[in-house]
């Protein structure tokens, strides 16, 4: 009988890649392996990339470099690299890094643990698919929390915006029928679920490619039949695109009990020249328009966004415009990022004789300022108040505290007897930017205890 082999999977990236590492973990469980405590016990690493996100590319050969000494102790260890980095590079992996064993893309997870099956005999393997042959949520998978699940409805991206290279590696928007959505979700609840987040590159276009006319599906409609599902305590989404903000979605937001109060929605910048360059399809004034129509229908909504300093071409009056947007935003927190140009996309051929690095991270400080600000301020304001939170567990900075989320998304540390997927009510105590601290007050619901299998790392 052969040895049962272990897994470990890293990931890098955003929540879309968390969620194919969650349908990695649940392909290489179906196929025999069971998950690895560290990477040093593995028989098997899967690294599943992101070329979005900062240094994506730095962090990935990093960690090749690293696993090229523990492979020349472990000539039997298996490397495998997927994802977005290993969709866009292909070839140019294995020349980098002749360690690697198996290159797949976006398009192929099912395949994944077949080649790396076929690895073992062959030698070095690449398949990089340009379409996918099926609905990734087809795929089985293994969540990190019992409480809580990832729901992918959508995948690719239609629009061009100058930075991202997403439609690239994820193709072309595939919204997936709701009925499906809405079995996938059913069968959750059954094993315990009470938290979903909908997933999708550009959520607000949901089901354009689904039918004609009045036939055709709306976000807002999937939002509704979601609610409908008994059991389904908490719906969150992401992302949404400003410009396709459609007041129907606002309206099922205020509507639907279950959906929680935040709102992501990404700014980029405040400057209109610098949102035509980057081909956003929005202005400022209809950005703050549609964040004021949704925080009008939705009360206490929190409204978090993302910001990128420094886009090609930026000047010290177009960041001024970003600050004061943000200022009228006033945001609950943001991602803000420093332009990194992304190869292949139209940003990374502009010419910039503006932002220096210094002057971006001048910039950058001035936008933290705002942003801390504002989120100071609205947490400040809920001290005292009694906030609905769901446990994820101890606190990764601190084990002898509670780490739990408000239906703002909002971090809550407590101190308390309880366990992933437990409600509880806490009347909070203290503020700080990207925290609060509260005292536990009521148990609401204590959940199942089910043993959770951590089966990945996210870098």
């Amino acid at each position: 009988m052969d040895e049962v082999r272990r897994y470990y999977i890293r990931t890098f990236g955003c929540q879309m890649n968390e969620h194919d590492s969650e349908r990695l973990a649940g392909l290489l469980a179906a196929d025999g392996m069971v998950a690895a405590e560290s990477l040093d016990d593995a028989d098997v690493v899967v690294l599943n990339t992101c070329c979005i996100r900062e240094n994506a590319d730095e962090k990935l050969y990093g960690t090749l470099g690293q696993l090229k000494s523990l492979k020349a102790q472990r000539p039997d260890l298996q490397i495998a690299v997927g994802g977005c980095l290993a969709q866009k590079d292909r070839d140019a992996m294995l020349e980098r890094a002749g360690h690697i064993d198996v290159v797949f893309g976006t398009h192929n997870l099912a395949h994944a643990p077949a080649l790396i099956a076929r690895s073992r005999r062959e030698g070095p393997l690449i398949e990089i698919l340009e379409e996918h042959e099926a609905y990734p949520s087809a795929l089985p998978a293994r969540r990190e929390q019992p409480h809580s699940a990832w729901v992918t409805i959508q995948i690719g991206c239609d629009n061009s915006c100058a930075f991202c290279i997403v439609p690239q590696v994820r193709g072309r928007e595939v919204s997936r029928r709701t009925g499906d959505i809405i079995h996938e979700i059913e069968e959750l609840v059954a094993d315990g679920v009470v938290e979903i987040t909908l997933l999708g590159q550009n959520v607000n276009s949901y089901g354009r490619d689904l039918g004609a006319g009045q036939f055709r599906p709306q976000f807002a409609d999937l939002l509704r039949a979601i609610d409908g599902i008994d059991g389904v305590e908490r719906i969150r989404f992401t992302s949404p695109h400003p410009k396709d903000l459609r007041t129907e979605t606002i309206a099922a937001m205020a509507e639907c009990a279950g959906v929680c109060e935040h709102l992501h929605l990404p700014l980029q910048s405040g400057s209109d020249r610098v949102l035509g360059r980057m081909h956003r399809g929005y202005t400022a004034e209809r950005y703050l328009e549609r964040l004021a129509a949704a925080r009008a229908a939705v009360p206490d909504l929190a409204v978090t966004t993302d910001i990128i300093v420094g886009f090609p071409g930026e000047t010290d009056a177009d960041f001024e415009q970003t600050l004061d947007v943000a200022r009228a935003a006033q945001y609950d927190s943001a991602y803000t990022f420093i332009f990194s140009p992304r190869p292949g996309t139209e940003a990374a051929e502009m010419v910039d004789d503006f932002t220096s690095p210094e002057v971006c991270a001048q910039r950058m400080r001035a936008l933290v300022e705002v942003v801390e600000q504002s989120a100071l301020d609205k947490h400040a304001a809920r001290i005292g108040r009694l906030e609905d939170v769901l446990v994820e567990g101890p606190s990764r900075k601190d084990p002898a505290v509670l780490a739990a989320r408000t239906r703002q998304n909002k971090l809550v540390h407590f101190s308390g007897d309880l366990g992933p997927g437990d409600r509880a009510t806490v009347r909070i105590t203290t503020a700080a930017p990207h925290w609060l601290r509260g005292e536990l007050v009521d148990v609401v619901r204590r959940a199942p205890r089910v043993r959770t299998h951590l089966q990945f790392t996210v870098v």
